[in-house]
């Protein structure tokens, strides 16, 4: 095929001959070379661009230095950056296509009911709002209102709009409290959506309702995740198998319990609270010889919650021979020795031998053997008399206070609720004067161990004779809503601190308290407490409005948890 004009290579016109000079007229002029300027300008890195823009380019050229600045500079700038651009984009490779993830698992819970969807909607994006911190108003407070919301939509068994669930984990990233709660109710839904966002990983990690579990009656998928899950995964399994089947749980334990860090094994012990049986003594037994003295600090706790295990028995005959009946004199009362050494049997059985900065060694080994013994003993040792009468009994040599004090966390560990009643005493007495303890927080422990009906009864009573200033701890151990006694106790002592003509703060802990526990049925009763009142002599100036509006935001708050209520209901 003949070569055409198109396919002879450019010569030099004046070097060669063979050329022929009528493809002059033909051949396409070549452009002329770009102005030096603008090559430089292309040439320049792109952060002296940036500076260049930013510092504008009368002020900074975009060319190297000592290069003629273009004529139009921004122009120049522009071009250039936009020739960076294509660059950067031309030298992008296609990324491959990643596989698709699986389908969420179905949830088969009913959908929430409109009104409540919304309201959902509503206390989601209200919850970064300001804390109201000093004066809060009358308005309610909606971030505390979530975590009862959740715990009322589980409780009715809904399933999280599909669309809300995003702002669902965001809620609970921020806020720890919120979690069981909020994966709960998230659902299968939620855990498909933390597998493709680091920010919601914590779903994943080990919450008792966020975690991804086997089906535990799958030994093999049991034992796989055992040996090669994250430790909070591994926690929640062991939880998870402990409350199906404890003996189960301790055989998994026990396969892997001597290659486990010292922490670790702190961990999973403590799993064994739930279940506790004598079917666990063995193991726990074993677990008195750990290198730990914290694991073996909590084994020797564990064994002590069974009144029939063995060191039961033997830190009852350590403790029965420190306290006695005291029969020298003429009537019944205790007699303490307490004892004067720690020897390495009682330090196998988790007696701690160094005591607290300011506590004598005596008295701190003589509270552990109390606290670890069971205290049927004390009844049998002093002739069959109930708990109320062993606790009255004067003790001798100013010993009382420590052997109370031992008898109520024994009292609480072993969760005996008639040694419980004798400890706390009438609640209508001075604290200090009390049988057991005057700590409000060892009071409210021995308060958790009574059945819920008769502990508010109790609360109320204390509340009515004492007021509010120590109640606080008191009423977090109650069931809610309050019951009526214990509500209208709350609502008269705070109307007679108003009279008191103090400010409300002084009390915000047990309003915030009211406005999450009583019962929204309360807020018809409460509305006469909403009235501002005429300014008292000697009361803080402004005290009576304020009032005013903490009661508005109390009744407001009732009613609120009223129609939430409904809502969730229709």
């Amino acid at each position: 095929m003949p070569r055409t004009t198109a396919d002879r290579p450019a010569g030099n016109a004046t070097t060669d001959p063979h050329r022929n000079r009528a493809l002059d007229a033909t051949t396409p002029t070549p452009a002329a070379p770009a102005p030096a300027s603008t090559w430089a300008v292309d040439a320049l890195p792109w952060e002296e661009l940036v500076t260049s823009a930013l510092l504008g380019t009368d002020r900074r050229p975009p060319v190297p230095q000592g290069a003629p600045a273009p004529a139009d500079g921004p122009a120049a700038l522009l071009d250039a950056a936009a020739l960076h651009t294509v660059r950067q984009r031309a030298g992008l490779l296609p990324a491959a296509p990643e596989a698709r993830p699986e389908l969420t698992a179905p949830d088969p819970r009913p959908p929430l009911p409109e009104a409540a969807r919304q309201r959902l909607a509503h206390l989601l994006a209200d919850r970064a709002g300001p804390s109201g911190g000093g004066r809060r108003g009358s308005a309610p407070d909606l971030t505390e209102l979530i975590p009862q919301w959740l715990a009322t939509a589980n409780r009715k068994g809904f399933r999280a709009p599909a669309a809300l669930v995003p702002a669902l984990l965001d809620a609970a990233r921020a806020r720890t409290d919120l979690r069981p709660q909020a994966l709960a109710f998230a659902g299968p839904r939620g855990l498909w959506l933390a597998g493709l966002n680091t920010e919601w990983k914590f779903a994943l990690r080990g919450s008792a309702n966020g975690s991804v579990q086997p089906d535990i009656t799958d030994p093999e998928a049991v034992r796989s995740l055992w040996e090669e899950g994250l430790f909070a995964e591994r926690i929640a399994l062991l939880d998870a198998v402990r409350a199906q089947d404890p003996p189960a749980a301790l055989a998994l334990l026990a396969t892997t319990w001597s290659t486990e860090r010292a922490e670790d094994r702190l961990m999973f012990l403590d799993s064994l609270r739930t279940g506790l049986s004598g079917d666990d003594e063995p193991f726990l037994e074993q677990a008195l010889s750990d290198r730990s003295r914290n694991v073996r600090a909590t084994a020797a706790e564990l064994l002590s919650a069974l009144p029939g295990s063995a060191l039961a028995g033997r830190m009852a005959a350590r403790a029965t021979s420190c306290v006695n009946p005291d029969r020298s004199g003429g009537g019944a009362s205790i007699a303490v020795e307490a004892p004067h050494e720690c020897d390495a049997g009682m330090q196998r059985d988790g007696v701690a031998a160094v005591p607290p900065t300011g506590r004598g060694e005596r008295s701190w080994w003589l509270g552990q053997l109390v606290e670890a013994t069971p205290l049927g003993i004390w009844e049998e040792r002093f002739g069959g008399r109930p708990a109320e009468d062993i606790v009255a009994l004067p003790v001798a040599d100013e010993w009382a206070v420590e052997l109370h004090t031992a008898w109520c966390r024994a009292a609480v560990r072993q969760r005996n609720p008639q040694w419980a009643r004798a400890l706390l005493g009438a609640p209508s007495a001075p604290p200090a004067s009390g049988p057991g303890t005057a700590s409000i927080a060892e009071r409210s422990k021995l308060l958790a161990t009574l059945p819920q009906t008769e502990r508010a009864s109790w609360i109320a009573e204390f509340v009515a004779a004492h007021g509010l200033s120590e109640a606080f701890q008191l009423l977090g151990v109650c069931a809610v809503p309050w019951t009526g006694p214990l509500g209208r106790a709350v609502v008269d002592a705070l109307d007679i601190a108003r009279d008191g003509g103090s400010y409300p703060w002084s009390f915000s802990g047990v309003m915030g308290l009211a406005e999450r526990c009583l019962d929204p049925a309360e807020a018809d009763r409460l509305e006469v407490l909403t009235a501002a009142q005429d300014e008292q002599e000697g009361a803080s100036p402004g005290a009576g409005g304020y009032w005013s509006e903490a009661f508005q935001r109390l009744v407001s708050t009732l009613r609120l948890r009223a129609a939430m209520e409904a809502e969730l209901t229709t």
